[in-house]
């Protein structure tokens, strides 16, 4: 089971995304704070991982194979994301 730990040394680091031309950057780890009542029963830290890629050519919504820098991969689905920034566009990888 994934958690924020294993994306944490991947943060500022490129990532690349099989069948896509442009690698990503992984930009941050957010994470949510259980509330008492909810960690008895969550399997897990619920969290977010944030991607940034290049603008104009988005990677459409669906499932990815991703292999970092170190050598490790995973597979996630990856949701772009209203970006407002006019440099870049965002995704984003949700962990319930």
């Amino acid at each position: 089971m994934l958690t924020p730990e294993h994306f944490l040394p991947h943060v500022n680091k490129p990532v690349h995304v099989a069948g896509w031309h442009h690698p990503l950057t992984l930009t941050r780890v957010d994470m949510r704070r259980l509330e008492e009542w909810e960690r008895e029963a969550a399997p897990r830290q619920p969290f977010t991982v944030i991607f940034r890629g290049p603008p104009g050519d988005v990677l459409a919504e669906g499932m990815c194979d991703l292999r970092f820098e170190d050598g490790t991969s995973c597979s996630l689905y990856m949701i772009p994301v209203f970006t407002p920034q006019q440099d870049r566009q965002n995704y984003q990888a949700v962990f319930n």
